[in-house]
């Protein structure tokens, strides 16, 4: 169960995309009395972005191989946030003079502020190889570079970046969600519990730290720590999206159906149209034989998110004990297309095939299931065998009753 990132990479980009551009370097050229560019400075430098690209695009004219006015119109597009106008601008001008100091960096931020991040990246990096290690230049680096890596999914490139951010801004909360973030995704949890416990230090009340905190031990098969570090975030922000949903999952896997049905009644509450939340609680009606409220719920989930191989399987089971037989098997048959690898999925339809007398085809669907648990203990026992277990496994595969 991976917790949803967009917050803490809203969070992350947000604050990144506060990064001042870099002084645009004004350059002695031989025309430094041409009045189009003293007017382009000064509309610039008093905010008058109108009257300074009217002047600067005049002075281009006049001087059509200057780097100046190509960086110039740029940085007017980076000021006014557009960014992807500003890219082909400062191109132009890297073009003409990659020497301009100033440039590469804001080529760099304009890029990463549009999205594009690995351009961003090929950007950056020959100046970070230029930058003294301990100066605030190689910071703002580390920060965009480690960023860039983050936002593309590049879990195991972006750590060694943020860890050194990290490092020089002791007090920066977005940047340790993104390095704890990126350690979760590689299952490197001893660091998303480091770093989760300095973001603490930081702010005793974070959501987000207690959601990936909790996420890191969920994978440990440490259930109750788990359970402990949700229920700490959804107090902190009892409005996070997904705070009571996740919170809720895991109070179902340890079967405290009850509590985790008012986890998913939380998280609807919040967000009415979560089809999980709508299938994991309408899953609990139907562990408490109340298959009316059930039903409702997962018609619901079905129609916002038609994907998922739970909701159909669920309806197909609330469906025939409605004796909607015809129904209930169009739904199963959905779910074990969606999910032909899920022994329970089997073992139901061939359940309502014995039921409705195709015992043929019902006598298939336990092979099926069978089948399914052989190769589920055939994994286990070659994780064991190669040694990649790593103590992680819990418990034994199911039993499959007889038919």
């Amino acid at each position: 169960m991976v917790m949803h990132v967009r917050r803490i990479l809203q969070l992350a980009v947000a604050v990144t995309m506060a990064l001042p551009m870099a002084d645009v370097c004004l350059g002695q050229t031989a025309a430094t009395q041409d009045s189009e560019r003293q007017m382009a400075i000064a509309g610039e430098q008093q905010g008058n972005y109108v009257e300074a690209e009217t002047a600067w695009r005049a002075f281009l004219e006049a001087h059509p191989a200057s780097a100046e006015p190509y960086a110039h119109l740029g940085f007017l597009e980076a000021r006014q946030e557009r960014y992807k106008l500003a890219v082909p601008l400062y191109r132009k001008a890297f073009a003409l003079d990659p020497t301009m100091p100033g440039l590469r960096l804001n080529l760099g931020l304009s890029l990463f502020k549009s999205g594009a991040m690995k351009d961003a990246i090929q950007t950056l990096i020959p100046l970070l190889k230029e930058s003294p290690t301990s100066s605030s230049e190689a910071q703002r680096l580390n920060v965009l570079i480690g960023m860039s890596h983050y936002g593309l999914g590049e879990y195991a490139a972006a750590i060694p970046y943020l860890k050194k951010a990290t490092t020089h801004d002791t007090q920066s909360l977005w940047l340790r969600l993104a390095l704890a973030q990126s350690c979760l995704a590689l299952k490197q949890f001893p660091c998303v519990l480091d770093v989760d416990r300095e973001i603490l230090a930081l702010n005793a009340e974070s959501a987000e730290a207690d959601m990936l905190a909790g996420e890191a031990l969920d994978e440990m098969r440490d259930h109750a720590g788990a359970i402990r570090e949700f229920q700490a975030a959804a107090k902190a922000d009892p409005k996070m999206p997904n705070v009571h949903f996740v919170l809720g999952y895991v109070l179902w896997t340890q079967n405290q159906i009850e509590d985790a049905a008012k986890e998913f009644s939380a998280e609807l509450a919040n967000t009415p149209d979560h089809p999980q939340a709508l299938i994991y609680l309408a899953d609990v009606d139907i562990k408490l034989s109340d298959i009316a409220g059930a039903l409702p719920l997962l018609e619901k989930a079905i129609r916002i998110d038609p994907k998922i191989a739970l909701g159909h399987l669920d309806l197909g089971i609330v469906y025939a004990s409605l004796g909607r037989r015809t129904e209930a098997l169009r739904e199963m048959k959905i779910a074990e297309e969606q999910s032909p690898n899920d022994q329970n999925i089997h073992y139901r339809l061939a359940r309502l095939y014995k039921s409705i007398g195709r015992n043929d085809e019902a006598k298939a669907e336990f092979d099926k299931t069978r089948s399914v648990q052989r190769a589920a203990d055939e994994s286990v026992f070659s994780k064991l065998q190669h040694g990649q277990a790593n103590g992680k496994l819990s418990g034994s595969t199911s039993n499959i009753p007889d038919h």
